[in-house]
């Protein structure tokens, strides 16, 4: 049997690659040059011509959204060098955009269900990075308003988005979406916050103003001069990061390191986004208290769920009802991503040993092309596991408030989809994600732009049973060091209705699997290595193109994606 594919092997046959080959020929070498390459038979269509304003269309709210090189101060010294949407609102009330203060993030923007949203996207990305979209992650749409990659534009042109908002309240968020180049553009600081509320919300009462917080939770790694270094885009000491996706070294809560926050002793809503291109959070608070659940990626649960923490991996969501009443003022809570095991040989003794990596070579002679790989994977090395214990956000209680804050005990109604009703209810639609090379599949595939397989149709209106499938390869990733995948789809919410997992990697599973949230609406799921997660889902509202994905964005980058054509 082969050895089990980690980060620790991978450098390694990384670094031999590269003493062999120089250039962008060291991703090929290993194997993991990404999809898309070359164009596949087939996808030679031109991407379609930038969508234009409709004048019958009226918004209540229209927006002009530019994504350009920016600078901000991250740490003690020089700025740091960043992407960032910048935003102007053309017409609605200026409540509909709020800036993060002191963050690179893009501006929040707040608008009701049912309202009409006109967006004029633009770019001046530098480098390569000669395209770009915007997609509205876990919003209903049609699909020339989803972001599909064909439809990214180029410098110097403009996207137009019309659409009304028909998603009940909830945390959503926008990022880009163009073909090899997500992970790239997300980490240098491209992604959003887009938040619905509607007249169910409102009934409520919960938590509103300074006592809503809306918390972004990514992992960077930073240079001796505070630059952002990101190895999957360097086509020599990438192909790690490319088939394992991007691990930084620091945690940052809405673009700040050691990230903290005052509060008062009364009840907040804290609206929880991992927006990492790879890593999975298990978030509770260090002294043991349960956390509150009251919505997830596709809005409020029926009812609150007390769980002892919650799984966020990249792309998913959750909202949390925190009640600080009762602590003294100056003490301080911390919220942890705690310790798990059973991804990639999380839970292992030890960190990287460059060495070992190295295959015996020296790694500073392997920076063909004037890369330095030295340094490169000093940096790698250096960021904590995948479920390694991290810090993540400081609260400290700085005001005493009495108040009558009170939790509903029925916070939505949800409509159920019954599995009888499911057309395909005794033989599922699978998708499985599989890694028989050095390169991830889905259903045995790569991402194609144009190709659209007879098993990736779907019809308007019916309801189905899908079952995704995170299976184990012998010779790849196999026990107990295999990879988690969050799976993401456009389009549409789901529903989770079962889970399954190898019983052999069962240990892995349990040590997150108390923390998942599938109560609610989803649009991201996380899959455990060996686990089998079934889903009941309806295409309802439009016809067209539409993605599933890894929302591991490198993975996403490789061609972990394939396109769905819902049929009307």
């Amino acid at each position: 049997m082969s050895t089990p594919l980690t980060r620790r092997t991978l450098l390694g046959r990384g670094a031999r690659a590269a003493l062999l080959l120089a250039g962008g020929a060291a991703l090929a070498a290993c194997g993991l040059a990404p999809a898309g390459t070359a164009a596949p038979a087939g996808t030679t269509r031109p991407a379609p011509a930038p969508r234009q304003p409709n004048p019958s269309f009226v918004p209540d709210v229209e927006i002009r959204l530019h994504a350009a090189p920016a600078e901000t101060t991250i740490l003690p010294g020089r700025p740091t060098a960043v992407w960032s949407y910048q935003a102007e609102l053309l017409a609605g009330d200026p409540a509909n955009l709020e800036i993060i203060p002191g963050s690179f993030l893009g501006p929040t923007v707040r608008v009701r269900r049912g309202q009409k949203l006109r967006v004029h996207f633009s770019h001046e990305l530098p480098g390569n990075e000669t395209r770009s979209i915007v997609h509205w992650h876990g919003l209903t749409l049609p699909s020339e308003q989803d972001a599909h990659p064909r439809h990214a534009v180029a410098r110097g042109q403009t996207y137009v988005y019309e659409f009304t908002v028909a998603d009940r309240a909830g945390t959503y968020w926008y990022h880009p979406h163009p073909d090899m180049a997500t992970g790239r553009q997300v980490y240098q600081g491209l992604a959003g916050l887009f938040i619905v509320s509607d007249d169910e919300e409102q009934a409520l009462g919960l938590p509103a103003g300074a006592q809503d917080l809306a918390l972004v939770i990514q992992d960077r790694s930073f240079d001796g001069d505070n630059q952002l270094v990101y190895a999957a885009g360097d086509p020599m000491a990438g192909a790690m990061d490319y088939l394992m996706g991007f691990l930084g070294e620091r945690v940052l809560v809405n673009g700040q390191t050691d990230a903290s926050i005052e509060v008062a002793t009364r009840a907040y809503r804290l609206r929880l986004l991992n927006g990492s291109n790879a890593r999975t959070y298990k978030l509770g608070w260090a002294d043991g208290t349960p956390l509150t659940v009251i919505a997830s990626d596709g809005g409020l649960l029926e009812r609150p769920v007390e769980r002892p923490y919650v799984t966020l991996s990249p792309g998913e969501r959750v909202e949390l009802w925190a009640d600080f009443r009762g602590r003294p003022v100056g003490t301080e809570l911390t919220l942890a991503s705690l310790a798990f095991t059973g991804a990639e040989g999380a839970g292992e003794a030890g960190g990287h040993d460059m060495g070992d990596m190295s295959g015996g070579h020296d790694m500073g002679n392997m920076s063909g092309g004037g890369h330095d790989m030295g340094a490169m994977a000093s940096t790698m090395a250096n960021a904590p596991a995948q479920g390694a214990p991290l810090t993540v956000l400081k609260v400290r209680m700085a005001e005493q408030f009495e108040s009558d804050d009170a939790l509903p005990s029925v916070l939505s109604r949800i409509s159920r989809h019954r599995l009888a009703d499911a057309v395909n209810r005794d033989r599922p639609r699978s998708f499985t994600m599989t890694q028989p090379g050095s390169r991830w599949e889905l259903n045995g595939r790569v991402y194609e732009p144009e190709a659209i397989a007879a098993d990736e149709r779907v019809r308007l209106g019916e309801l189905e049973v899908w079952e995704l499938v995170n299976a184990l390869n012998d010779g790849e990733t196999q026990h107990p060091q295999g990879m988690l995948h969050p799976f993401h789809i456009h389009g549409l919410q789901f529903q989770v209705i079962g889970r399954e997992v190898l019983p052999e990697l069962r240990a892995g599973w349990e040590s997150v699997s108390a923390g998942y949230v599938d109560e609610g609406w989803k649009d991201t799921v996380l899959l455990m290595p060996g686990e089998r997660v079934k889903l009941l889902l309806r295409f309802a509202a439009h016809p067209g193109t539409y993605m599933v994905h890894c929302h591991i964005l490198e993975h996403e980058d490789m061609g972990l994606m394939r396109n769905i054509e819902v049929v009307g």
